[in-house]
C-alpha cells in the first residue's frame, strides 16, 4: 500500500466552504491594503471629523439637503446658504467645496467601505455619512472654461464638454481657514436650479423626478422654491442623450 499522506485539508473542503475561504482572504487582503489610520468621527452636530487628515466633512450631502443638483455656474448657491444657516451644520461659516485631493480622501479603494446613494446603490465611502445622498461632488479643480465632477463610485475626476452638467456636493472645513467670500449668500436656493441632473441618470431612461421636501426656511420664514418638473420634450430627448453618453464613457473607464 501507498504510504502518501491523507489530502490537505484545503482538498477536502467543498466547493461551497472553498468560496467562503476564498473571499475571507480577499476581504482580509483588502483590509491590509487599505491605509492604516483612525476611524472616522460623528461629531453629533451634522459634521464628521477625519483625524488622520484634520479635514471635517458635513455628514449630509446638497441632494439630502435640498434636493437638487447643481450646474457648476450656481454651485455657489448652496454653499452660501449652507454657510449663512450655519447654526444647522455644527456653527461654521467656512464650509467650501473639497479639491480633488480631499475628496479622494473619501474614496475607499479597497473596496470594504459602503454608503447607499439616492438609488439604493452601494458606492465605496464611509458608512458614517448619512445614506441616500448622491455619490458625487463638485471639485475646486473646475472653472467656468472646464467643466470637471468628481465620480466617487469609481474615484474618478471626469471633465465635460458642456457647462450643461449637474452635480451634488460634499462640503469640508478646515479649522483656521477663513469663511469663503459672500457672493450674495442666498436664504435659500432659486427656483429655477432642478431636481435631477441628466447624467446622473445615465443607467435610467426613466430617471426619477425629485420629491418635494420639506423646504429649508430662510431666516425670514420663506420656504425654499419647489424644483422644476416641467421639463419640455426637447429638453427630456436632451437630457436622455447626454445620459447615455455619459453611461458608455463610464463603462469604457470601468473596462
Amino acid at each position: 500500500m501507498s504510504d502518501t499522506p491523507p489530502s490537505s485539508e484545503a482538498t477536502a473542503l467543498s466547493p461551497a466552504e472553498k468560496a467562503k475561504l476564498a473571499a475571507a482572504k480577499k476581504a482580509e487582503a483588502a483590509k491590509k491594503a487599505g491605509p492604516v489610520g483612525e476611524s472616522l468621527v460623528d461629531n453629533g452636530d451634522g459634521t464628521i471629523t477625519d483625524p488622520n487628515t484634520g479635514y471635517m466633512w458635513k455628514k449630509t450631502d446638497a441632494w439630502l439637503d435640498v434636493k437638487k443638483f447643481y450646474t457648476w455656474a450656481d454651485h455657489r448657491e448652496y454653499v452660501d446658504w449652507v454657510n449663512k444657516n450655519k447654526d444647522k451644520f455644527g456653527g461654521y461659516d467656512n464650509w467650501r467645496i473639497p479639491n480633488k485631493a480631499e475628496a479622494l480622501t473619501l474614496f475607499d479603494k479597497t473596496g470594504v467601505k459602503s454608503l447607499v446613494d439616492k438609488n439604493g446603490t452601494s458606492y465605496p465611502i464611509d458608512g458614517i455619512f448619512a445614506p441616500g445622498g448622491a455619490s458625487n461632488t463638485w471639485i475646486t479643480e473646475c472653472s467656468d472654461e472646464k467643466i470637471i465632477r468628481m465620480d466617487l463610485k469609481i474615484g474618478v475626476d471626469t471633465p465635460y464638454p458642456t457647462a450643461d452638467v449637474w452635480s451634488s456636493m460634499r462640503l469640508i472645513r478646515k479649522e483656521g481657514e477663513a469663511p469663503l467670500a459672500k457672493t450674495g449668500a442666498p436664504a435659500a436656493p432659486k427656483a429655477e436650479t432642478v431636481s435631477e441632473k441628466p447624467a446622473e441618470a445615465a443607467t435610467s431612461a426613466g430617471a426619477e423626478q425629485a420629491a418635494p421636501a420639506t423646504a429649508p426656511k430662510a431666516s425670514g420664514g420663506t420656504p425654499k422654491p419647489i424644483p422644476r418638473k416641467d421639463f419640455s420634450s426637447e429638453e427630456r430627448a436632451a437630457m436622455l442623450k447626454r445620459a447615455k453618453a455619459h453611461a458608455a464613457e463610464v463603462k469604457v473607464r470601468k473596462g
